[in-house]
């Protein structure tokens, strides 16, 4: 039998703005405070990480940026959520 794919606590995590621009710095403490509590995985601009309002460009930075700064830490399972399917596909 082989181990699950998914276990523990994985947290949906806001996206910070500011100014109406990703605010990486604020995602960085936040990263690290989820990381420092515990959790297993994160996902980055899911439902809850205003998916439906960023570029995907913005979409696509921010799910590299939380796999750099989570190191293999936990899990980054990338939130596929757009408001137009080719564009999630």
């Amino acid at each position: 039998m082989s181990a699950p794919l998914f276990k523990g606590v994985i947290t949906a995590l806001i996206t910070p703005l500011r100014d109406g621009n990703v605010d990486e710095a604020a995602f960085e403490v936040l990263l690290e405070r989820q990381i420092s509590a515990g959790v297993h995985g994160v996902v980055p601009v899911g439902t809850t990480g205003e998916s439906a309002t960023l570029h995907f460009d913005e979409h696509k930075a921010l799910v590299t940026l939380c796999v750099k700064l989570a190191r293999g830490r936990v899990r980054v399972i990338a939130g596929a959520g757009a408001p137009a399917t080719n564009e999630a596909i």
